[in-house]
């Protein structure tokens, strides 16, 4: 996926994820989880944005890593969610799997940033 690709997918990820969170009961632990997850998935998308506007290759990789634990938190909200029948499944499966899957792809980016940095230093 290129760059732009993901700048447009982790703010539709954010996007959706906050309005996704206007169905949630008002209550207690469903305002609580609210504020948790538009913190955690739109710091997924800002993060990706200063990741790309690092200066050194550490701070890219730290950046990957701050959004790589925001997509992970992001994940487990949505998850207990649904396990504490907050909503029914059907209505957050697409972000559990678009949460996930963008773990997997900032995962593998930052796997790829840490060899391509310490391939660097080594010669």
């Amino acid at each position: 996926m290129t760059s732009e690709g993901l700048y447009i997918r982790t703010k539709a990820f954010a996007l959706s994820v906050i309005k996704f969170t206007e169905k949630l009961p008002n209550v207690y632990i469903g305002n609580h989880i609210k504020g948790k997850l538009i913190r955690s998935s739109t710091s997924v998308a800002t993060n990706y944005r200063a990741a790309n506007h690092a200066q050194t290759k550490p701070v890219f990789i730290s950046k990957l890593s701050i959004e790589i634990e925001e997509c992970y938190e992001s994940e487990f909200w949505l998850e207990f969610i649904s396990c504490s029948n907050l909503l029914p499944i059907s209505e957050v499966e697409f972000s559990i799997k678009e949460a996930h899957d963008l773990t997997s792809i900032f995962s593998k980016s930052r796997e790829t940033a840490m060899y391509n940095l310490n391939n660097k230093i080594k010669k």
